[in-house]
């Protein structure tokens, strides 16, 4: 099950397990990626924001080095930032600069919020009531119609978008010439956003999962459907969760730094029906009650409708 691979709509595969960077402390981004490429993920994950793409890029020179990978074995995704939606390859430059990269496999706008790029922070402006200070003059389209010229400059091998509803993608499909690669979004029972996930499927856009145990702390990993198809099977609650996303026909993000998490999370097996009966009965019930949870809910959604703080 490590080994599976997605096709996307660029005739590119994406490997199905991938280690994600997001909140990763310094010091143990590089460790953390060389270790994982090491025991056979070919997927890293990580962002512009998060500030740590130096020692991703380290990890990556420490696994190429050591001829563990090389280049063209793995797939390297990043992502554009609020405060650089009218200055695309700038930030692209940026990332693969740190990343030691002449071109990632998958570029990604990080939110379809762009934010003031002359603004009191370079990464996170604030107005003076202490909200976030959104360039509203510019359009997440726009942002996007730029990052579809990055595809003739061979530094993005596919371009696509994170955090996406269906409203989003509805505004951005009529206008723009490429359908995004991929949609990056909160995946997990608690919120299998089944709406967007159809709807991605329909239009032949790919979805990466990310927090799949429900972000900071894990607190998927007491869901009573969850223990109870981990007991079925056999296998870790972690296991569960993210086999539940290869079986949806999404990739999904596993982020740890200790080493033996790494492994245990390449440890997916292949649910079956009845395990997918006892999860998708657990979303549905905490839907009808109105009791679906976003974990990764930033203070800037509200201002644009999104995402709904369900």
């Amino acid at each position: 099950m490590t080994d599976t691979l997605f096709k996307l709509n660029t005739g590119a595969s994406i490997p199905a397990l991938g280690l994600g960077t997001w909140q990763s402390a310094p010091g143990d981004v590089k460790k953390s990626v060389a270790h994982a490429l090491g025991v056979g993920y070919k997927h890293i994950d990580c962002a512009y924001c998060y500030g740590n793409e130096d020692e991703v890029g380290e990890g990556l020179a420490e696994a190429f080095k050591s001829g563990q990978v090389k280049r063209e074995d793995i797939f390297v995704t990043t992502k554009l930032w609020c405060t650089y939606h009218t200055r695309v390859e700038e930030n692209l430059d940026k990332s693969l600069k740190s990343l030691g990269l002449d071109y990632v496999d998958l570029y990604l706008m990080h939110w379809p919020c762009p934010m003031n790029p002359n603004g009191n922070h370079e990464k996170f402006p604030r107005l003076a009531d202490g909200s976030r200070d959104l360039d509203k003059s510019w359009s997440h389209v726009e942002t996007y119609k730029t990052m579809e010229k990055l595809l003739k400059t061979g530094k993005v091998k596919a371009i696509g978008v994170a955090n996406y509803s269906v409203k989003y993608l509805e505004e951005l499909l009529p206008q723009v010439s490429v359908v995004p690669a991929v949609n990056q979004i909160e995946n997990h029972p608690s919120l299998p956003q089944q709406e967007i996930v159809d709807f991605c499927k329909e239009k032949g856009i790919h979805v990466t999962a990310y927090s799949p145990f429900g972000s900071t702390g894990g607190p998927m990993f007491s869901a009573e459907s969850v223990l109870e198809v981990a007991k079925r099977r056999d296998v870790s609650v972690g296991s569960v969760l993210l086999s539940y996303h290869i079986a949806r026909g999404s990739s999904v993000l596993a982020k740890s730094v200790t080493p033996s998490r790494i492994e245990e999370n390449k440890n997916v097996i292949q649910l079956d029906a009845t395990d997918m009966a006892i999860l998708d009965k657990y979303s549905n019930e905490l839907q009808a009650n109105g009791k679906l949870k976003r974990y990764v809910y930033p203070d800037f959604g509200v201002d644009f409708g999104f995402p709904d703080k369900s």
